[in-house]
């Protein structure tokens, strides 16, 4: 038959007849989208199973671990080897990455033959053999002498534990090399080449083909992270998210996970949508029951489906008369490439090819015959790329999900020969795919020698990672203090609270030890009602606390908080203090309490002097305050002129404090062995019950008195210089009161956000980071505040809300790795932190246990503060440090609640309550 005939018949109604009558004959392959979503969701539930622990073993989609942990960021450099081993020949490769601005990649490669007997003798022969001929090419090259970091992929089903072992679980593809299964490929390779010593590789990475795919696409698509195969056989890999991984440990970060998805269907899964020329194919095969999803796509089965459909046709009397001829009823006999020529529609080219293979089959095909023929040649390849595209929608889906996108941008890197030889195949894939998945914007991509080129990629992405993760621990480990340091902090701070409480040294010590004149913690007698103000910031608070005694002890509080508004911050002293006695006049007017005399502590928090209890000279404004005429004066006079000035009501004001010492009041109410006070918020500072006989620079040696340390300026006269790093220097250096409260710098929440974005800015300009791209926004002084670093180490926050911090910060291209590291440095930055203010703690509580000559001591110490309460590690980081520095004290830590409102009027009440003991 003629050409022409053919064409003339492909516009007639028969063309039309024949094909519906091969659809009706072949319904059962023809799946609807209703039967594909059905078949992904099947999928999705495999790769479940896969992923879990316990349903791995009986998983019929493996999901094996890859250890490759990222994609190419497009700032990997350097030469590498690649080794590609999958077949009876196999090639060693030289790939050049360069990064001069513009990624580019150069390949020399050399395919070597793999003789019969090798394939089939001992191992060692066939590892010498690779090894001889990797000594051939790099002699050939001239870099013998150089040690080149190689990767090896190796297409045979193997066991990984790490990227560079993979132990073969079974030959395939015609290999029988004994001694080889069950052992480490890379381990065997090694012995060869070091049996021969004239050269040395260090071999990086062992990978298989679908991963280099990713991996070569992921090199000119950063958002590659997919990788697919259709050719002989079909797999695909993806990047997971380490959670979701159970079968390696560790929760962060990403890994690639070769999906072994051509086993989809061997539990049975697949059951009711195979046909009889599926369980036919099957049955005829090396590995019966085995593989039996890529069976129905794959380009090894796509022609033998064809030909077992024809033959059955045949036997119909559909088609060639009813005869078959010897050469339709070999296996094998109709090839996979006959089905991409007889489907090209190019000029109708693909009638006249059926017409050409079929006349090679011995047979006489009519035109409805060819027509037939193409038909069914469609009908198993529409399958194929319908199956591929739902199994990959479920991918998509768990990519989708796992970041919590709305809408999914990605790439997939493809290779195989019936993706890129068959005229349908890709389209047909695609457009399936966009609709299983609208929500998912996907670009496919095709690789270029993803076993090659791949290879050596997954090299570079993993020198790049270790040169790259070498390079942030020597910056980071600048950060972290070794126990030696520690003991080293408290023995420092021991000598400066020594010096501070010195008559001689007091005046030049970095820690002041300022007295507080208050003399005795609670001890459950105090009762009476008590008012307390509360002046710290631009909001004060004046605050009724009732304490009840006996049985029904409490303390029951009422408070109002009134507004400072900026023009009395700034104006005169007599209008700041006229505004505080205003506010409580007004608060007592609330309290239906008007001309009520009650005693009065004062929680003043900026820097005073005191020489008794109810006496502080403010030393400086702070915190924006400038209110004139107050600075060198008593803030008690000031206060008491402003009452009298009033004539409407009097106030007792018994005791200054500052919210340091609120604190420990607070909890010593609660537990009277509590006797320290500490604040770790925005600042941070302590005070403990000193022996009044040390206290030198107040007369009298009996009892004792809580000492106010202002230890945040310890460090001022370079006692921490040698802990400084380049980061402190640079927060202090930008600071409003450059080389002052150097310990408080490295410490409290006001800098521990500034450090850390001065070590992001470090690791972005050295390519680090953000792939060496820096925001406008990160270079802002202050904007990396000190709450993200609570939140970023919150252990309930997944990467992606790490992610949405950095969006927020201008990073908007900041990949899974990204988070990670913003992570590790958020807390070594805030574990340094917690020890330091620890190393300090535990000279304080060990002082105490040395004062009273005690073995051993229990202490209990009240907290307040943001960032001890907010922080999720920071105490028990802390706790973990004193609890190792000062071993024979044991040291219970209890949050305080309201230090400054309640911890004045308690220590109001103390003062009243020995006040009135000594009247009687």
């Amino acid at each position: 038959m003629i050409a022409s005939h053919l064409l003339a018949y492909y516009f007639t109604e028969l063309h039309h007849d024949q094909v519906q009558k091969v659809d009706k004959y072949l319904f059962h392959m023809r799946l609807s989208e209703e039967n594909l979503m059905d078949v992904s969701m099947r999928f999705r539930r495999e790769m479940d199973r896969g992923l879990g622990r316990d349903t791995n073993p009986t998983a019929s989609v493996k999901m094996l671990p890859t250890f490759v942990r990222s994609t190419p960021d497009g700032t990997e450099k350097g030469d590498f080897l690649a080794l590609d081993l999958g077949g009876t020949n196999f090639r060693v490769l030289l790939v050049k990455v360069s990064d001069n601005g513009k990624q580019k990649v150069e390949m020399e490669n050399q395919i070597y033959a793999i003789p019969e007997h090798l394939m089939r003798g001992p191992g060692s022969e066939l590892f010498d053999h690779i090894a001889e001929c990797l000594a051939n090419f790099m002699e050939k090259l001239g870099i013998k002498d150089k040690k080149l970091p190689l990767g090896f992929t190796f297409s045979f089903p193997c066991q990984q534990t790490k990227l560079d072992e993979s132990i073969l679980v079974t030959w395939t593809k015609g290999f029988k090399s004994s001694g080889v299964e069950g052992k480490d490929v890379v381990s065997l390779l090694r012995k060869a080449i070091k049996k021969r010593g004239d050269f040395d590789i260090d071999i990086v990475a062992v990978i298989n083909d679908t991963v280099g795919t990713m991996m070569t696409c992921g090199y000119d698509d950063h958002h590659c992270e997919i990788g697919l195969i259709i050719g002989t056989g079909t797999n695909a890999c993806y990047m997971e998210e380490m959670r979701n991984l159970e079968l390696v440990e560790g929760d962060e970060g990403r890994m690639c996970v070769n999906m072994e998805w051509g086993a989809f269907g061997d539990d049975g899964v697949l059951g009711d949508l195979r046909t009889e020329f599926d369980r036919d194919i099957d049955a005829g095969s090396l590995n019966p029951g085995k593989q039996l999803f890529e069976k129905m796509i794959s380009g090894m089965y796509m022609g033998e489906l064809v030909r077992l459909i024809l033959v059955k046709m045949t036997k119909d009397d559909m088609l060639f008369q009813g005869k078959a001829t010897p050469e339709l009823l070999t296996t094998g006999r109709f090839q996979t490439s006959f089905v991409s020529a007889i489907e090209n529609e190019k000029n109708n080219e693909g009638l006249v090819n059926a017409e050409k293979v079929l006349l090679g089959l011995g047979l006489s095909p009519s035109a409805e015959d060819c027509v037939a023929t193409q038909r069914v040649c469609q009908i198993v390849s529409t399958r194929a790329a319908h199956l591929c595209a739902a199994s990959l929608a479920a991918v998509l889906r768990q990519i989708r999900d796992n970041k919590a996108a709305e809408r999914l941008r990605t790439t997939i890197g493809v290779d195989g020969s019936v993706y890129k030889n068959h005229p349908q195949f890709a389209r047909r894939l695609h457009k399936m795919v966009r609709r299983l998945v609208p929500d998912c914007d996907v670009r496919f991509l095709r690789s270029e020698d993803g076993s090659g080129k791949g290879a050596a990629m997954v090299t570079a992405v993993a020198y790049r990672l270790a040169t790259q993760q070498a390079e942030r621990q020597r910056v980071l480990d600048t950060l972290r203090l070794s126990r030696e340091q520690l003991l080293e902090v408290k023995a420092r701070m021991t000598k400066e609270i020594n010096r501070g409480l010195s008559r001689e040294m007091h005046a030049s010590a970095s820690v002041r030890m300022l007295p507080t004149y208050v003399r005795s913690t609670p001890d459950g007698t105090e009762r009476g009602d008590f008012l307390a103000l509360d002046l710290g910031g631009t909001n004060f608070r004046v605050l009724l606390v009732r304490v009840r005694n006996g049985k029904r002890r409490s303390v029951e509080m009422h408070n109002k908080i009134y507004a400072i508004p900026q023009e009395i911050m700034h104006g005169t002293g007599e209008e700041l203090f006229d505004h505080i006695v205003h506010c409580i006049a007004d608060f007592l007017e609330y309290m239906g309490m008007k001309g009520a005399a009650l005693p009065l502590g004062f929680t003043f928090s900026f820097p005073c002097h005191q020489n008794k209890l109810d006496q502080g000279i403010l030393l400086k404004w702070t915190k924006g305050f400038k209110a004139s005429g107050c600075e060198g004066e008593d803030v008690v006079s000031l206060l008491k002129d402003a009452i009298h000035r009033r004539e409407e009501f009097d106030l007792d004001v018994v005791a200054v404090v500052n919210d340091t010492v609120g604190t420990m009041m607070t909890c010593g109410y609660e537990d009277p062995q509590c006797e320290v006070g500490l604040i770790v918020g925005t600042g941070t500072n302590a005070c403990y019950m000193e022996e009044m006989r040390n206290v030198e620079i107040v007369e009298g040696d009996e009892g004792r008195m809580c000492v106010n340390m202002e230890w945040g300026a310890f460090g001022d006269q370079g006692e921490l210089d040698d802990f400084c790093t380049e980061f402190d220097r640079a927060v202090d250096d930008n600071s409003t009161n450059p080389g002052k409260q150097r310990y408080e710098k490295m410490i409290s929440g006001m800098y521990l956000g500034e450090i850390v974005r001065n070590v992001l800015l470090d690791f972005t300009a050295k390519g680090l980071l953000f792939r060496g791209r820096l925001s406008e926004r990160l270079k802002t002084r202050g904007i990396f505040e000190t709450r993200f670093l609570s939140q970023i180490e919150s252990d309930r926050l997944a990467l992606r809300q790490v992610r949405s911090i950095l969006q927020h910060l201008g990073l908007t291209s900041s990949t899974c790795d990204d988070s990670i590291l913003v992570k590790e440095v958020c807390s070594v930055v805030s574990r340094r932190a917690a020890q330091l203010c620890g190393a300090g703690l535990a000279a304080v509580v060990d002082k105490i246990r040395q004062n009273r000559d005690l073995d051993q001591l229990r202490i209990t110490v009240g907290v307040d503060g943001t960032l001890y309460k907010l922080h999720p590690h920071f105490s028990t980081i802390m706790l973990n440090t004193v609890r190792d520095l000062a071993p024979q004290c044991d040291v219970t830590l209890i949050q305080s609640e309201d230090g400054s409102g309640k911890g004045a009027a308690l220590i109001t009440a103390v003062a009243c309550r020995i006040r009135d003991a000594g009247q009687h």
